[in-house]
């Protein structure tokens, strides 16, 4: 009994661990991201740009980044929805419902925004999906910096946000930016999922069976046409979060404490073990490499043309309609009590700091447009909105009113 009174505790303390490292690798990213567009603008800038285009083997250091070590980072994301959806903030329906409608109205509102502006070129239509995404590392950056001035609720609900636009952000990725499919691959790599489920159901906690199965299922999904990064989030969805089933008679042991509690289940394993790399690591790595655009062959005109503007019209505008909007009917239709010690004030903040894109809208960028060209101004909306929307919710969320009410006036 003692084992079961103490999970909540474990969980918790699990989510206090993942905001501070995510909150810690957000203002690292964004020392990446700062870093990236001064050597694109320096005399530095050519050794940055033919780094990105070196080849390793068979492919480029971009692509090794980007459809390789992302890979690990979607498998953190996957492993981390599975989490929630279990056992965390997102395990009960009343808990769903108003980070779910803000996220979903947060993924609407800014596609819509992006196509009334840019939706005039055919060519521009497929970047409709870029200003949907949260980027939780940076958002929780910011966060940090505010300290005790950010209720612990608004974490809390912002995690939630982020974890489900995360969640629909993979699906818009599977359904809308998948190429031409090669059936053999894909049909081999259902096999090779097929088999960590079967893993799964026969009691298999060994982590090394799934990253072997989980590599030829990437390497499968990579030749199918699938981005690959898709295999991330498949292989985790197989992960298992029980523990290994521990004898009664050693139930009052710590060790049998520890597991009953999850925190030796091989997805908090996974997840603890991956957590700091990629946080540290691979994000950092991605924002550096895919943020830097040399500014000085842009004409003015270029930076406010509708790719950009509406990116960061759509991160701006679009987050800030779709998310305050949403949490406000949820609020006062009765449908979900207002985050407490939070007011108004906050979820203004709050969803402002959801129109921090970054690494996911980059991610979608990429695969939205081929041409360089555009992929540089697809970096200028991003960054733009991303910078403006951070500094927004920043500074309202620092003179927001710490006593302000709970329940709107």
């Amino acid at each position: 009994m003692k084992a079961i009174a103490k999970a909540p505790i474990a969980i918790l303390e699990a989510l206090r661990d993942f905001m501070r490292i995510e909150a810690a690798g957000g203002i690292l990213l964004m020392g990446a991201a700062v870093a990236a567009m001064i050597v694109a603008n320096t005399p530095f800038a050519d050794g940055y740009f033919a780094a990105k285009a070196s080849y390793i083997g068979p492919l480029t250091l971009s692509y090794w980044i980007n459809d390789g070590l992302m890979a690990l980072f979607f498998l953190l994301v996957g492993l981390e929805i599975k989490r929630e959806f279990l056992e965390g903030q997102l395990s009960t329906p009343t808990a769903r419902i108003l980070p779910a409608l803000a996220a979903g109205a947060g993924v609407a509102v800014p596609a819509i925004v992006f196509v009334m502006i840019a939706g005039g070129d055919p060519a521009l239509v497929r970047g409709w999906a870029i200003p949907a995404a949260t980027d939780i590392a940076f958002a929780l950056g910011v966060l940090a910096l505010l300290g005790s001035r950010a209720p612990a609720s608004l974490k809390i609900l912002l995690t939630a946000i982020a974890v489900i636009d995360d969640l629909v952000a993979v699906l818009i990725i599977a359904l809308f930016y998948t190429a031409e499919l090669a059936l053999v691959p894909l049909g081999l790599a259902f096999a090779g999922i097929a088999v960590l489920i079967l893993c799964n159901r026969a009691g298999v906690r060994h982590l090394g069976i799934y990253g072997i199965v989980g590599l030829a299922i990437w390497a499968a999904v990579l030749a199918s046409g699938v981005h690959a990064t898709l295999a991330g989030v498949a292989v985790a969805l197989t992960i298992p979060l029980k523990p290994k089933p521990v004898h009664k008679a050693a139930t009052q042991t710590p060790s049998a404490t520890a597991d009953e509690s999850g925190g030796h289940s091989p997805l908090h394993r996974l997840e603890h073990g991956l957590h700091p790399w990629i946080a540290f690591g691979i994000i950092p790595l991605f924002g550096f490499f895919n943020a830097g655009v040399a500014l000085g062959g842009m004409s003015g005109d270029a930076l406010v043309s509708p790719l950009p503007l509406g990116i960061a019209l759509g991160l701006l505008i679009g987050k800030q309609v779709g998310i305050f909007g949403a949490i406000f009917a949820a609020v006062r239709g009765g449908l979900s009590p207002m985050p407490e010690g939070a007011g108004w004030s906050h979820i203004v903040g709050l969803a402002f700091l959801c129109g921090i894109g970054f690494t996911m809208s980059l991610f979608i960028g990429g695969l939205a447009f081929d041409d360089p060209a555009l992929q540089d101004l697809v970096r200028v909306g991003v960054l733009g909105g991303s910078i403006i929307a951070g500094l927004a919710g920043f500074a309202i969320l620092f003179f927001a009113g710490r006593n302000e009410a709970k329940e709107p006036a």
